[in-house]
């Protein structure tokens, strides 16, 4: 997931937060975002972590009724986005234009809920990779930017406007 403004050669380096004062932040090299998929070793790297989310997707009682039955499609589109925003060409583009994520979770209905769900599952799937971890927290740092951008629908609660000249 992520904006439609979002773009592999959009500086989207996150910092590693060091924890307590007294602990010396991990001594990471630098890595772009277009690096990380030679980094990783591919396009095989990120069919391996699809795989992991959707498996995880398949078990999760809220997000499953939300994708199709057949989840193949699906899987093909994810690899191909994020092979292509981590530095893989235009994977996705050549097979599916622009991704325009948000047009196309339109239908769904993301709310901040399914949105963690979604989160969760994928920073899970991220950690049961062989990643570098300067690539678990490009990784990890960008799903936590973009999943929110994706949220669609408010719960009832929120949405609820107070009546006309009430404070």
């Amino acid at each position: 997931m992520t904006s439609d403004d979002a773009s592999p050669g959009h500086d989207d380096r996150t910092a590693v937060d060091p924890g307590p004062a007294d602990v010396p932040a991990p001594d990471l090299p630098e890595l772009q975002p277009h690096q990380v998929f030679d980094r990783v070793g591919g396009l095989p790297a990120f069919e391996a972590l699809v795989e992991s989310f959707y498996a995880r997707v398949e078990q999760d009682e809220l997000l499953r009724p939300m994708y199709p039955e057949d989840l193949e499609p699906g899987k093909r589109h994810l690899t191909l986005f994020l092979a292509q925003y981590w530095g893989g060409g235009n994977l996705y583009g050549d097979e599916r234009g622009h991704p325009r994520l948000r047009m196309r979770h339109a239908p769904f209905p993301i709310t901040p809920e399914a949105a963690l769900h979604w989160a969760e599952n994928m920073a899970a799937a991220i950690g049961e990779q062989d990643f570098p971890p300067e690539v678990d927290a490009l990784l990890l740092g960008y799903v936590g930017r973009a999943t929110p951008t994706l949220i669609n629908q408010l719960p009832d609660e929120v949405r609820t406007l107070p009546e006309r000249g009430a404070r």
